[in-house]
Parts: C-alpha cells; structure tokens; sequence
C-alpha cells in the first residue's frame, strides 16, 4: 500500500469511526428520550399498569419482528439506507408519543418506535463490527460507551425542558432537531455495503453453557428494561415525585452504568471475568431491594446507581465467554445468547406490568432481585464448565 493509499484509507476510516459514534450516540439519545414520556403516556390515555403493559408489549413485538430481516436488508440496501430509514422512523414518532391521546394510536406507533429502534440496533452493529475490523483496534466498547452517553444526555435533555415547564412534544422536538444534525454529520462516513455474516443462523437453541451465557443476558437485560420503562412510573406513583422529574430514576442509573463501562476492562483485568459477573449480580440486586422499599426517592435513585454499576459488565462479559466456549460453533453461540438477551429487554418490561396489575409495581420490581441473585449464582456455575477456556487470571474467583 503506498503512502496516498495509506492516507486515504485512514481518512475514510476516520470518518466511519466518527460517523459510527454519532449512529451509537443518538440511537441512545432516542431510546432514552421514551423513559421520562411513560409517566405522561399513561396519564394522558388514564390507563393501568396491565394496559401500560400491553403498550410496552408493542414496543417489544416491533423490535423483535423488524431485528431479523435487518441484516438481509442492511447486505441489499447497505447500512447508510437502512440506518438513515430507522434512525428518521424512531426520531418522527418522539413527537407522536409526547401527544397522542387515542390508544390504539399508542399501540401502532409504539410498533413503529420498537421496529425503528431494533432496525437501527442491529444495523449500527453491523456496522460496527466492520469498522472495528477494518481498524485493527479494540474500539467495540467505545461506540457502546457512546450509547450509553447517549441516554444520559436524552434524559438529561428531557428533563430539563419539562422542568422549564415546555410541553412534552415541544421538548421531543427539540431532540428531534439534535438529532437530525448529528445524523447528517454522520452521512458520508455510513457505510453503503456492509456484508452481514450469511453462514451464521438467525437463531439457534442455546444448551449447556451457552445456554447459561445467554440466561444472565437475559435477566441483565430485563433489569435494564425495567429501569427504563418502570423507575420512572415508581418514582412518580409510589415515591411522589412530580412528572418532570421523574426520569432522575433512569438518568442516574445510565450514568453508573456508563461509568462502570469504561471502566470495565481494567475491573475484569484485575478481579477476572467471573468475579466481576458474580458481584455485579449481587450489587445490582441490593440496588433493587434499595429501589423497591426504601421509601423517599432518595433511596430509590441510590439504589439505581447501584443497579447501573452492577449491570455494566454481566453482558459484555457473557459476550467475551460465548467466544471461549467450546461446546457451540461462535457463528450459532453468540446469535443464541445475544437473541436471549433481547428477549429479556423486549418482553420484561410488559411481563413486570402484568404482574404489577395483579399485585403492586414494587413487588413486581423485588422479584427481580431474585432474577439477579440467581444470575450470579449461574455466572458462578459457568466457570465450572469443561467447555469454557479461560486463563488462571480471567477464571479469578
């Protein structure tokens, strides 16, 4: 490769990189942006938690029907298309979730928001994983560090405005017009191919260890579900805290959760990755038992920190093991444990509805403090497994 070639493929995946960042960025400001409208939604439509469930259910089923065609259409079309139509789709249907006052007009655009915002996942991704390649360095975490952020400045954004007393569209609106600057810095550096792994199943039966793997996903994920959909209402209907600033639960916790993300890789480097799993389990469990019975918001937002930092590191740290398992193919372990995940985040929060109907939100929240207790106790087992290879230090318990 002579020089000029040199400079121009570092220009043009210097571009990518940034443009990857501002796709992961407001992908989480988007995300985050729904968690302080809850509150307003079901107030606005006068609806219990069993119908604000049903909601949330939508929102589940969109993402879910829309994640596996992703990849065909990101190979057909290339990731600049189908990140552009997700990322507008997710951005247009802000406004008309701060708004809306029929429920079946909830219920389609909440379809439309999950499929956009799963569509858009799953297309960054592929992205990403061809940008990190292209750039022989480690920078995965980064871009999910980025979305991270993402959410703390959509909430924080959210907040704010509602707190100056603007109305919950006009202050969608305004993210809305962030957001569309951001996406148009990223234009030129959005890839127009990008190719998704064919030989690799769109789902496959996770068993034994991966299996396991794929269950501490899963409940990580549901607690993260949770924290977006429900703090929000506890802290407004249990913990009197006024509509405005009921997204505080949801901002501190994506904060810690940041937080421990960039600081993870030196944590597992020193303790290993199963004794960062197994504490994080139980720290985000104590952060739940603080969420659900102390009961001034004080206590519950401390309790979402705890959450946060303890949550940072189950999935990325599951993901790193699924690629030293031996017992599945990594093309079959890691769709397996990464569909079990998404299962946990997409359909927890409607499963913590119903079960909040029939009883109260705060018992459905303490169950998952047995979710939790009981995925550390499973990343425990895992390091037992004889298809899992790790050095003495990573296998540190």
């Amino acid at each position: 490769m002579t020089t000029l070639q040199e400079y121009e493929f570092t220009a043009v995946q210097s571009r990518r990189e940034r443009a990857t960042r501002l796709i992961f960025l407001i992908a989480g400001i988007s995300m985050a942006c729904w968690a302080p409208l809850v509150p307003y939604l079901k107030t606005r439509l006068a609806i219990d938690a069993g119908d604000l469930g049903l909601l949330l259910l939508c929102l589940g089923i969109g993402s879910l029907v829309a994640m596996p065609m992703t990849g065909a259409m990101v190979a057909r079309y290339g990731a600049r298309r189908v990140i552009a139509v997700s990322a507008l789709a997710s951005l247009v249907c802000l406004p008309l979730l701060a708004s809306l006052t029929w429920l079946w007009a909830a219920f389609a655009t909440l379809l439309v928001f999950g499929a956009a915002i799963g569509m858009l996942d799953v297309a960054m991704n592929l992205q990403a994983v061809v940008v990190e390649r292209d750039s022989g360095r480690n920078i995965m975490s980064g871009f999910h560090g980025l979305f991270s952020l993402g959410s703390i400045i959509g909430v924080g954004i959210m907040m704010a405005l509602l707190a100056w007393g603007m109305l919950p569209w006009m202050a969608t609106l305004m993210v809305v017009v962030v957001s569309l600057a951001a996406l148009a810095m990223a234009w030129n550096g959005l890839m127009t191919e990008v190719a998704a792994p064919s030989e690799a199943p769109a789902f496959a039966m996770p068993r034994g260890i991966v299996l396991l793997l794929g269950s501490v996903c899963a409940v990580s994920f549901l607690v993260e579900g949770a924290m977006l959909d429900w703090v929000a209402v506890l802290l407004h209907e249990y913990r009197h805290v006024d509509t405005a600033h009921a997204g505080l639960g949801y901002g501190v916790f994506s904060v810690a959760m940041t937080i421990g993300r960039l600081t993870g890789d030196k944590v597992t480097a020193q303790l290993g990755y199963i004794r960062v799993a197994v504490l994080g389990g139980f720290v985000a469990a104590v952060g739940m038992l603080l969420v659900g019975l102390v009961p001034h918001w004080s206590g519950a937002a401390a309790g979402c920190i705890l959450v946060g930092f303890g949550c940072a590191n189950l999935v990325p740290i599951m993901f790193t093991l699924a690629g030293r398992q031996s017992l599945m193919p990594d093309a079959i372990a890691l769709p397996a444990v990464a569909t079990m995940g998404y299962a946990g985040i997409l359909a927890g929060p409607a499963a913590i509805g119903f079960v909040a109907s029939g009883t109260s939100l705060v018992t459905a929240l303490l169950m998952l403090v047995v979710l939790l207790i009981l995925a550390s106790l499973v990343a425990a087992r895992i390091k037992h497994s004889p298809h899992l290879s790790l050095d003495n230090q990573s296998a540190n318990s």
